[in-house]
């Protein structure tokens, strides 16, 4: 009986192990596809008036 014990302690063991295993290779997949989405993320344009003179982009008066 102790054997049996012994066998499945063992096999728990390895179990436990391969599931360590395979959380970390999918944390390394999940993190490689995150770098991949940010790369393909168009890139943000930057404030329309940002880096205009004064004056330059504000609405002009027609009315005259």
């Amino acid at each position: 009986m102790s054997i049996g014990l012994v066998n499945s302690a063992v096999a728990l063991q390895a179990s436990t192990t391969q599931q360590q295993i395979g959380i970390a290779v999918l944390k390394q997949n999940i993190d490689s596809q995150a770098s991949v989405l940010q790369l393909l993320q168009p890139a943000q344009p930057p404030a329309p008036a940002a880096n205009n003179a004064p004056g330059v982009g504000a609405r002009l008066d027609v009315s005259a």
